[in-house]
C-alpha cells in the first residue's frame, strides 16, 4: 500500500533567514546601483596636495642635512682624537721605555748603602761623582712617573670623549637614516598623486610654471636694466653678495635634488651655501642655521642683490634676494634652479640676511 505521509515543512526560522538575507542583497545591489562613482580630485586639487607634501619634503630635508653636517663633523672629530690618542699612546710607551731603562742602570749599580760604598770605594772623588749622578738619575725617574701619570689621565681622557662621540654618531647615523625615509616617503606620495593626472593636466600644469619662471625673469632684468640711483632693491649686486648671485645664475636651470651641494643639482641651502662659498664666504649648510650668517633685515624693500631670503615659519626655505620683489631659488623635487616671485614660494617671507 502506498504511503500517504505529508511532505515535511520547511523550518520557519530558516525561511526567515532566507527571506531576510535575500532582501538585504536587494538593497544592497540597489545601492551599489544607484551610487555616484567617486570623483577624480581636480588638477587644482592635486597640486595642492602636492606642494604641501613637497613642502614637508623640503622641511624633512633639511632635518636632514643638519644631521648629514652633524654626523660629518663628528666623524672627523673622532678621527682626530683617535689620531692624537694613538700618537699618545706611542709617548706613553716611550715614557715608559726610558724609565725602564733607567731603572736597569740603577740596578746595576747595586744596592749597596751609600756609606759604606764610600768607605769601600779606592777612588772617593770617582765615587762622589757617580753618586752625584744617582741623585739625579732618581730625579729623572720621579718627573718620567709623574710625566706618564699625566699622559695617562689625558689618554682615558680622550677615550672617554671618543667612546661619547661615537655614541652621539651612532644616534645621529640613526636620525639620518629615519629624515631621508621621511624625504623619500613624503616624494613618493607627491609623484602618486601626480600619476592621477592625465598627460594634458601635467603639460597645463608645467605651462603654468614656466609662464610664471618667465615672468619672474622679466622682473629681474627689469630690476637689472633700471637705473633708480642706487636703489637698495635693483641691480646685480655689489662685493661678495654679487659674486654669490652671479654664481647661482649661472646655474639657472640646474636640478634640485635633496642633499645636494652643487655642482650638478641643488637642494635650497645647497644653493645658497655653495653661491656664497664661489664668493669666498662660508656659510653654514642648513637654513636655519643661515639665519645667522649676517644682519637681519625685515622689510621687503630694504633688501639687496644677493641677501639670502628666507621662507615660511620654520625657515626650511631660503633662495638669494634678485632685485624687484624675486627670488633665484632651487625650489623643490622635480624643478631646476629658477627666478620666482616671493609671492608665489607657497609660504610667508620672514627676513632677510645681508652675509
Amino acid at each position: 500500500m502506498a504511503s500517504h505521509r505529508r511532505p515535511k515543512q520547511p523550518n520557519r526560522a530558516r525561511v526567515t533567514v532566507l527571506t531576510t538575507a535575500a532582501a538585504a542583497a536587494v538593497v544592497l545591489s540597489s545601492q551599489a546601483a544607484n551610487a555616484a562613482p567617486s570623483e577624480k580630485p581636480s588638477k587644482g586639487e592635486v597640486k595642492a596636495k602636492v606642494d604641501k607634501l613637497y613642502q614637508q619634503a623640503e622641511q624633512a630635508t633639511e632635518k636632514y642635512n643638519g644631521a648629514k653636517e652633524k654626523q660629518e663633523k663628528l666623524q672627523k672629530e673622532i678621527s682626530t682624537i683617535q689620531d692624537n690618542v694613538a700618537k699618545g699612546q706611542q709617548e706613553l710607551n716611550e715614557l715608559r721605555d726610558g724609565l725602564g731603562s733607567m731603572a736597569s742602570a740603577q740596578y746595576r749599580s747595586g744596592g749597596i748603602d751609600p756609606s759604606l760604598q764610600l768607605f769601600l770605594s779606592a777612588d772617593p772623588d770617582d765615587y762622589l761623582d757617580k753618586a752625584s749622578a744617582l741623585d739625579q738619575l732618581s730625579t729623572q725617574q720621579v718627573d718620567a712617573l709623574k710625566e706618564i701619570q699625566e699622559k695617562q689621565r689625558e689618554l682615558a681622557q680622550q677615550r672617554s670623549e671618543a667612546s661619547g662621540k661615537l655614541k652621539d654618531l651612532s644616534s645621529t647615523r640613526t636620525e639620518l637614516g629615519k629624515k631621508k625615509k621621511e624625504v623619500q616617503n613624503k616624494l613618493g606620495a607627491a609623484q602618486k598623486l601626480l600619476n592621477t593626472l592625465t598627460a594634458e593636466e601635467k603639460a597645463q600644469l608645467a605651462e603654468e610654471e614656466d609662464r610664471a619662471t618667465r615672468a619672474s625673469e622679466r622682473e629681474v632684468l627689469k630690476a637689472t636694466n633700471t637705473d633708480t640711483g642706487g636703489s637698495a632693491s635693483v641691480g646685480s649686486g655689489s662685493g661678495r653678495a654679487g659674486a654669490a648671485f652671479a654664481a647661482a645664475q649661472s646655474k639657472l636651470g640646474t636640478p634640485y635634488v635633496y642633499g645636494a651641494t652643487g655642482p650638478s643639482s641643488y637642494d635650497c641651502s645647497g644653493l645658497t651655501s655653495w653661491a656664497y662659498a664661489q664668493a669666498g664666504v662660508s656659510i653654514p649648510r642648513t637654513s636655519e642655521a643661515q639665519t645667522g650668517a649676517g644682519t637681519k633685515i625685515y622689510s621687503a624693500s630694504q633688501l639687496q642683490v644677493g641677501d639670502l631670503v628666507f621662507f615660511f615659519n620654520d625657515l626650511h626655505h631660503v633662495g638669494l634676494y634678485a632685485g624687484n620683489g624675486q627670488v633665484i631659488h632651487a625650489p623643490r623635487s622635480g624643478t631646476v634652479v629658477r627666478y620666482e616671485s616671493m609671492n608665489t614660494i607657497g609660504g610667508p617671507f620672514m627676513f632677510g640676511v645681508r652675509v
